[in-house]
C-alpha cells in the first residue's frame, strides 16, 4: 500500500511540476486564437494588416493592472463575431520603443447590438457593456498570462 501511494504521489508531483504556473493552459478555442495571432506579435505587421487605428491610449487602473493600447481593424466593428479575428489587438508599450502583443478585445458597438439586448457571447463568456465607449467588449489575454483570469478586464502583468 505504501509503495502504491508513493508511486501515485510521484506521478501527480511530476505532472504538477511539468506545468508552468505563470502561464496556465489556455482553453482549446483560445489556443486556436493565439495561433491565428502569431503574425501580429509584430505591431508593424498588424498595422499593415488593417489594425492601424489606435482607439485608446495605454489604459491602466491602479492595482487592478492595465490593458495597453488597443489597435482596431475598424471594418470589423459590427455585430458579427469571429473567434479568430478580433476587432482590436492590445499592445503593451515597451521602454525601447517596441510594443508587445498581450491580448485582444472583441468589440460589438451598441449601434449593432443595443445595450438593452442580451450580451453577446464568445468562448462561453458574456461580453461586458462599456457605456463610455458605447460598446460591448470581451478581453482575451492571449499573449500575457493574467492571474485575474484569461477573460478579465485588467491584467496586473501589463504596464503602461
Amino acid at each position: 500500500m505504501y509503495l502504491t501511494l508513493t508511486a501515485a504521489f510521484s506521478v501527480v508531483a511530476a505532472v504538477a511540476c511539468s506545468k508552468d504556473s505563470t502561464s496556465p493552459t489556455l482553453p482549446d478555442d483560445v489556443q486556436a486564437l493565439r495561433a491565428a495571432l502569431d503574425p501580429f506579435t509584430s505591431l508593424a505587421i498588424a498595422k499593415q494588416s488593417g489594425y492601424g487605428t489606435a482607439i485608446t491610449d495605454c489604459m491602466s487602473n491602479g492595482d487592478q493592472g492595465a490593458m495597453g493600447i488597443h489597435y482596431a481593424k475598424t471594418d470589423l466593428l459590427d455585430a458579427k463575431l469571429d473567434a479568430l479575428h478580433p476587432e482590436a489587438l492590445i499592445y503593451e508599450p515597451g521602454t525601447d520603443g517596441e510594443s508587445s502583443l498581450v491580448g485582444v478585445e472583441f468589440i460589438v458597438p451598441f449601434t449593432a447590438v443595443p445595450e438593452t439586448a442580451p450580451a453577446p457571447v464568445l468562448f462561453g463568456q458574456r461580453f461586458s457593456p462599456n457605456e463610455v465607449f458605447g460598446v460591448w467588449g470581451l478581453h482575451v489575454w492571449t499573449h500575457r498570462s493574467n492571474p485575474s483570469g484569461t477573460f478579465a478586464l485588467w491584467n496586473p502583468r501589463v504596464r503602461c
